[in-house]
């Protein structure tokens, strides 16, 4: 097994290795407006940091979101366009997911995420492992914490309300394809790589033109 996985649902333009039993490589990059530019480079790095191809590659994992659509659909069409290209399945996994698996928590907490418009991401989990409910959108205040620990980056925009988090704030890569990797191997289904849309894109089809009289 060779994964090769990536996330481009938040900030983190974020790709990863595993081969299975460990992540081989992996690197980020802090943009929130160049995914597009990133995310090509990234995966070329860390195949060249494990001293592997793309041909070796036996599964895609991309982020699924939630996430800014035009972000979010860079990762997602990457994966599609190289699992063709290559002959191999793709997957999607809740960005949100990988937040939780990096947490490493056993007990049960709040994964939050930026939504932008004062708005975040969020989910609850049982334990690393297990999403209880969500994800959902919503305003910081309006998230259910009921006294659990909230990890990510939303928690870092919003200390006061959600708590100030003590996990990594991003999905990194390796986590995401730490995750997917034991997905596979214990035989649990995968998502294909389709977006978790929680709201419409910000841009709109134009009207039709106002008619000029004279």
């Amino acid at each position: 097994m060779l994964v090769l996985a990536f996330d481009t649902a938040t900030p983190a333009v974020t790709a990863a290795l595993h081969d299975g039993e460990r992540v081989l490589a992996e690197s980020t990059t802090i943009d929130a407006r160049r995914h597009g530019e990133l995310l090509v480079p990234t995966v070329e790095r860390v195949l060249r940091e494990a001293g592997a191809t793309l041909r070796e590659v036996s599964a895609i994992v991309a982020g699924s979101g939630p996430g800014p659509y035009t972000g979010l659909r860079v990762g997602l069409m990457t994966a599609q366009g190289l699992a063709t290209t290559l002959g191999v399945p793709a997957y999607g996994v809740c960005t949100l997911d990988a937040v939780a698996y990096g947490s490493g928590r056993a007990e049960p907490f709040l994964v939050a995420t930026d939504a932008r418009r004062k708005e975040v991401f969020w989910a609850r989990y049982t334990d690393m492992r297990t999403r209880r409910d969500g994800p959902f959108v919503d305003r910081p205040a309006d998230v259910p914490v009921e006294g659990l620990p909230v990890v990510g980056a939303g928690a870092d925009l919003y200390p006061d309300i959600l708590g100030k988090s003590d996990a990594p704030p991003y999905p990194y890569a390796g986590a995401l394809a730490a995750l997917a990797a034991e997905r596979l191997a214990e035989g649990t289904p995968l998502d294909p790589p389709r977006p978790i849309y929680l709201r419409r894109p910000d841009a709109v089809v134009p009207g039709a033109p106002k008619r000029v009289t004279a």
